[in-house]
């Protein structure tokens, strides 16, 4: 009895995400907890991608603060040509690899932080998911680098999650709002080079 009572113990703790359309759609992939690390849900990922289904196929995406991976892994499997998925945590990043090559996919995750990875990033993307760890105030300095590097390419596309009490004015970045959603403390938004 002990020993079946440590297994559901185990079982409950391991986090796992579905990916939700495409190729691997119904595939389950497990993931590591860790602080900070919350996977944008299905709902919310099912809105961002009915709002990308005219740009995924063939883009090239960056995946920065990837976390479990859910946007990229979402992306690949909807049709994006390629991911880079950028990772701090070492325990994340691995897991992440492992879940690749599970899938067979030969992208690529780089395990620093966001700043560093967009310090030395070298061709700009067609969509880049940003969902940064809340209440660190990361977002205005990672935006400065976006735009100062040219790493968004000019018909290109920012999706973005943020705390729902935090407000920018992304004219501030030459960027506009194109869509946006709340679903409880997070607003999510798609931006795009004004």
């Amino acid at each position: 009895m002990r020993r079946n009572k440590g297994k559901a113990r185990a079982k409950a703790t391991t986090n796992s995400l579905r990916i939700i359309g495409g190729r691997w759609r119904s595939r389950k992939l497990n993931f590591i907890s860790a602080e900070g690390l919350r996977p944008t849900p299905d709902r919310v990922r099912e809105t961002l991608f009915n709002w990308l289904q005219g740009n995924i196929a063939q883009a090239h995406c960056l995946d920065l603060f990837a976390g479990s991976g859910a946007l990229g892994l979402e992306a690949l499997s909807r049709g994006a040509s390629s991911l880079i998925f950028v990772e701090k945590n070492r325990a994340a990043a691995k897991q992440l690899s492992q879940n690749l090559a599970l899938l067979k996919a030969k992208d690529s995750v780089e395990n620093t932080d966001a700043q560093s990875y967009l310090q030395t990033a070298k061709k700009p993307f067609d969509i880049i998911f940003l969902d940064p760890p809340f209440r660190k105030n990361l977002l205005p300095n990672i935006l400065d680098s976006i735009i100062k590097q040219q790493l968004l390419k000019p018909e290109g596309l920012i999706y973005l999650e943020h705390e729902a009490e935090e407000s920018y004015h992304w004219q501030d970045w030459g960027l506009v709002e194109l869509k946006a959603t709340k679903a409880g403390q997070v607003r999510s938004m798609l931006l795009a080079l004004a």
